[in-house]
């Protein structure tokens, strides 16, 4: 039992990496250690539902993010990429779960009542994450870098907002990930922090100031110095887990004072553009 959360770890990994793919129950058994005769029992007791219900949240939780923030990407398209036959069959579980049709959530995502479903996933990752998960830190200088921002100011739900708006501008302005680093400044903890006193900044890195806009992005610098940094790979489900981690234990430990300013993600992969379990982010705390 000690090692359960490794095995569903690996379980879990397979099927956000295999999303397109029918389900192999003999490939999950294999990777669990377990038989046929216990898997799907052993899964809903750990996982905290039955393992199709997992792989149909995942799927539409990709759906969703294709729908967000992958305007290029027609509606039946996702819907079959996400195993389901025809747009009507996808509109109608997709409008379950959001209370939303997938054209409506295109337009303005709600993303509410999914948070409400997927919290059984959120609290398995993190679970999982606690459990004996190693990180290893290392530190860097991080050069100077001047950074377009979009300020989100308010409730975490309401991210999924603010970060389309962000992708539009930087289409615009022909700023794609592949020559823009992209970042996030983190200034709070969801966890102590009253919904509408949240602040985080979604930004890229440019070359020159950006001129005043429309979209309300503004200049900002991350400033040259030391940081203490890991390298998470996986979804951002657990990414607080390691926050939590640098700040209650690394920091401690090793007598390092922090420097004035926040805590900072850079984004290296993305999804829906690579599996969850293939995200790269690079943790960044800045200390003296």
């Amino acid at each position: 039992m000690s090692n359960y959360p490794g095995r569903f770890e690996k379980v879990i990994s397979h099927i956000e990496a295999n999303l397109d793919a029918d389900l192999d129950i003999d490939t999950l058994c294999k990777l669990a250690h377990l038989s046929k005769y216990h898997f799907h029992r052993q899964c809903s007791a750990f996982m905290g539902m039955s393992v199709i219900k997992l792989v149909r949240l995942l799927r539409l939780k990709r759906a969703a993010y294709q729908l967000a923030y992958r305007d290029h990407e027609r509606v039946l398209d996702i819907a079959l990429a996400n195993g389901y036959e025809s747009h009507e069959a996808f509109s109608r579980v997709f409008k379950k779960h959001f209370n939303q049709s997938p054209s409506e959530f295109r337009k303005a995502a709600n993303w509410t009542p999914w948070h409400l479903k997927y919290e059984p996933i959120l609290m398995l990752r993190k679970n999982i994450m606690d459990n004996g998960t190693k990180f290893n830190v290392d530190i860097k200088a991080f050069p100077e870098t001047l950074i377009a921002v979009m300020e989100h100011r308010g409730s975490p739900s309401l991210l999924g907002s603010s970060l389309q708006k962000f992708i539009e501008w930087r289409k615009l302005n022909h700023l794609s990930p592949s020559k823009s680093k992209t970042f996030n400044l983190v200034y709070d903890d969801p966890n102590v922090t009253a919904p509408d006193d949240y602040r985080l900044d979604i930004a890229c890195s440019v070359d020159k100031p950006v001129a005043a806009n429309d979209y309300g992005i503004v200049n900002k610098v991350i400033p040259a110095g030391r940081c203490a940094v890991i390298r998470h790979i996986g979804s951002d489900d657990s990414i607080g887990v390691i926050v939590s981690f640098l700040y209650t234990q690394w920091l401690p430990k090793s007598e390092i004072e922090v420097r004035d300013f926040p805590i900072y993600f850079e984004r290296v992969s993305f999804f829906p553009d690579v599996p969850e379990n293939e995200m790269i982010t690079d943790i960044y705390l800045p200390i003296e």
